[in-house]
């Protein structure tokens, strides 16, 4: 039988004590029968999963057995409870007589845990504008865990010059096969594979999942509503997540916690929108409660959009209205809690950015009240940007480069270090990478360390 597998295997939403165990079962992944997704007939399939100590599954820890049902695209998300706590485990899957590769996970580490925190972040990866090669470089180093900022597909057409070709399906995503096809056409690339393979995932979306700059209910029509719920669905079909969609919406926002050192506050910036305020009232109500009284060193901002003031200057000065500039009361009030360890970790632009967050972006002077860390692109095409233009007119930014990547990163209780991770190249596979930047926080500033140029 063909193998079931080719979509690969991965872990998410770690707790101290557990982990999301994700697979979906597709025989022929770039099926276009809507009938049949992943060329799966419409039944039920018996799937064994196993969790042990090492990748020969000599140490068995867990297993089980459950039913991979059609109406979730055969996806399954198996939920592992009562593990050691920072601990490395190995898993896999079989069905229809099939083996499944070996994945790796771990689990956050204990609430009194002051050991470091590895990650990894990474974002926007348009399938057609070039190769994944940076995930192949990132698994290679094994983070504690990945985090994705969104843009993991993009729902449009297929772009002009492909680098590789989108088909079967290349027009739009609307529908919820085409939607699931669009993330099957992902997956069947190895290095996504292989990185969702080597460390636990904790993702969150931005607006390409399901439309271009949609916001809340979109013009809340029928019709969109269908599109956004079954975008909704593929979503969680593809990705290992606790929480399944509900009448048509999907818990997102939610936080996960490493010992002393980090709370990642996972946001959703498109689902609650309105026209005054990017999360809305409950979420942002969630928000501050937990940036005032969360213990830990690093209070860790998770979501896509360029949370600086960033004001590009030119003979069309603006400020992206898509972007937290967009909403600067709701952003003012996020600053004005005065967290303690304040970081955000971003995408969406293409390109790499650091900078302060200031508590009046317009004075220079004002205090610094976090960093922000915003990452490149995995491989979509950067925009025209005149970097040191950016630069002078912002002078809380402190960092511009044009290079597809991603961001790895260490927090301890005494200081965040971040690396800015660079591949050469996009257009073909097995670029190099290397470090173009790194930098410092010990709460109060950002210091470069190291800054190459191309």
């Amino acid at each position: 039988m063909a193998d079931p597998f080719t979509l690969g295997v991965a872990s998410g939403e770690p707790l101290p004590d557990g982990v999301m165990l994700w697979t979906r079962l597709a025989a022929d992944p770039l099926s276009d029968d809507p009938r049949r997704p992943g060329g799966m007939a419409q039944r039920a399939v018996e799937v064994r999963w196993q969790l042990a100590e090492d990748d020969r599954f000599t140490r068995g820890v867990r297993q089980g057995t459950l039913q991979a049902l059609p109406i979730w695209a055969h996806s399954v998300h198996v939920r592992v409870a009562g593990l050691a706590p920072g601990t490395d485990y190995f898993y896999r899957f079989m069905a229809n007589g099939a083996l499944s590769p070996v994945g790796r996970t771990r689990t956050a580490d204990d609430p009194a845990s002051t050991r470091p925190v590895r990650f990894a972040v990474a974002n926007c990866q348009r399938y057609e504008h070039g190769f994944y090669t940076a995930y192949r470089h990132l698994a290679a180093e094994r983070p504690d865990v990945v985090i994705h900022v969104g843009d993991y597909i993009y729902e449009s057409g297929e772009a002009a010059d492909p680098v590789r070709p989108l088909g079967p399906v290349s027009g739009q995503a609307i529908r919820l096969h085409e939607y699931r096809l669009r993330y099957a056409r992902y997956r069947t690339d190895p290095d996504l594979r292989a990185a969702h393979a080597a460390a636990p995932w904790v993702p969150t979306w931005d607006d390409h999942e399901v439309a271009d700059n949609y916001r809340g209910r979109g013009d809340g029509s029928q019709a969109f509503l269908r599109r956004r719920a079954a975008a909704y669905q593929a979503y969680y079909e593809n990705q290992p997540l606790r929480v399944r969609p509900r009448n048509g919406n999907l818990q997102m926002y939610r936080r996960r916690t490493y010992g002393v050192v980090a709370d990642f506050m996972v946001l959703d910036v498109r689902q609650y929108r309105t026209a005054g305020t990017m999360l809305g009232a409950g979420q942002e109500q969630w928000l501050l409660s937990r940036l005032r009284t969360s213990p830990v060193r690093w209070r860790v901002l998770v979501q896509p959009l360029f949370f600086a003031r960033r004001f590009v200057p030119g003979p069309a000065p603006n400020l992206r209205t898509d972007s937290w500039d967009g909403h600067p009361g709701q952003r003012a009030r996020i600053l004005a809690a005065n967290a303690p360890g304040l970081v955000v970790l971003s995408g969406d632009v293409h390109n790499a950015w650091a900078g302060e967050l200031k508590a009046d972006f317009l004075d220079p002077a004002s205090a610094t009240v976090g960093v922000e860390f915003v990452g490149s692109s995995i491989s979509s095409r950067p925009p025209r940007t005149d970097g040191p233009a950016v630069l002078a007119a912002n002078p809380h930014l402190t960092f511009f480069d044009d290079r597809r990547g991603y961001l790895s990163g260490v927090m301890s209780p005494e200081e965040l270090r971040v690396a800015y991770r660079a591949v050469d190249f996009v257009d073909e596979e097995g670029s190099p990478v290397r470090t173009v930047a790194e930098f410092v926080t010990m709460g109060s500033g950002l210091t470069s360390e190291n800054t190459s140029s191309k």
